[in-house]
């Protein structure tokens, strides 16, 4: 019974989320045209369950490049409606449209100039009338079956202030650089923010040897340097080839004796490489795409300044 029960709120949901597709109209574009020229923040506000998904939105907002805050109702009629500018434009959330606390706030916000956006259920209400834009956030019957718990309603309202958020992150084009600005903690931060050069091996922990380098001591010198492989340069010092364990095993399977041999003769020719000015992410796609571990770091004339290893990645704590 409780995975029937279970399965019926979210086809419930799901089924009330895809309706509202048809619900977005031109008024939505002028919502979002609204917000992006707006000079002021997108204050939002809800009481009860509905001031929690407020709060959410909110939050997604100001992470997406668009200044943002959160405004309790009932603080706000007792003092807090002092952060409200006319420059502001505000995004009220209640389902019934006549949540007190939400409807007293009404005539103040219209007498601070302050725009407002209404997220409700009821586009009769007492607060959509009253607003300068509504979005019709009604479903056919909530997920409880008594009807009486919010849940479907306020899904219905976290799934349209997504819808605005990305629209008006779309519509401003914010852009990664813009979004990592937001977003410099933890493993998302790292993603937009760590470069190769901050983890690599640098010239000091890293093989550089000659093409006409002897294996045996290439060898010597990567065990020497607790490596696991060695960057190959030509005469001008540009990197030409990567030399790897792998390398080492292909050709000592064809039975040849390779100690006395050029470092040129076995290694990798034309290896993929990367700059340490990119980010840590691109070069763990191209690890991952390659289906190497380690990858060269170049500078701009192409000579070897390090090396990654998919290891350091992975201490960086980027995956």
């Amino acid at each position: 019974m409780s995975v029937s029960s279970a399965k019926n709120v979210l086809r419930n949901e799901s089924e009330a989320i895809a309706k509202l597709i048809d619900k977005i109209d031109e008024s939505f574009e002028k919502i979002i045209d609204l917000l992006a020229v707006n000079k002021g923040r997108v204050i939002v506000t809800g009481m009860g369950k509905p001031g929690f998904i407020a709060q959410k939105v909110s939050a997604t907002m100001s992470s997406t490049g668009t200044a943002s805050l959160y405004l309790h109702p009932a603080e706000a009629l007792h003092g807090d409606l002092g952060r409200v500018t006319n420059e502001d434009v505000i995004i009220a959330f209640s389902n019934s449209g006549e949540t007190e606390e939400v409807v007293r706030l009404l005539p103040i916000i219209k007498k601070i100039g302050a725009k407002l956006i209404s997220v409700t259920g009821n586009a009769q209400s007492t607060l959509a009338v009253n607003s300068d834009f509504t979005i019709d956030s009604s479903v056919e019957k909530e997920a409880c079956p008594m009807g009486l718990a919010p849940t479907t309603s306020t899904t219905a309202m976290l799934a349209l202030g997504d819808a605005l958020a990305i629209a008006l992150l779309e519509k401003k084009n914010i852009q990664p650089k813009d979004f990592a600005l937001y977003h410099p903690g933890g493993s998302l931060g790292k993603r937009l923010f760590l470069k190769v050069e901050d983890i690599m091996r640098t010239k000091d922990r890293t093989p550089i040897v000659a093409f006409d380098a002897k294996i045996k001591d290439v060898l010597l010198k990567i065990t020497e340097m607790r490596a696991g492989s060695a960057s190959v340069i030509d005469g001008n010092g540009k990197l030409i080839g990567i030399f790897t364990d792998g390398d080492l095993r292909r050709h000592f399977e064809d039975g040849q004796n390779l100690s006395n041999q050029p470092i040129g003769d076995i290694m990798t020719k034309s290896p993929t490489t990367i700059t340490g000015e990119q980010l840590v992410a691109e070069a763990f796609k191209l690890l991952t795409d390659k289906k190497i571990d380690e990858i060269p770091v170049v500078d701009d004339k192409g000579a070897p300044v390090g090396i990654l290893d998919v290891q350091d990645i992975l201490k960086a704590g980027l995956v």
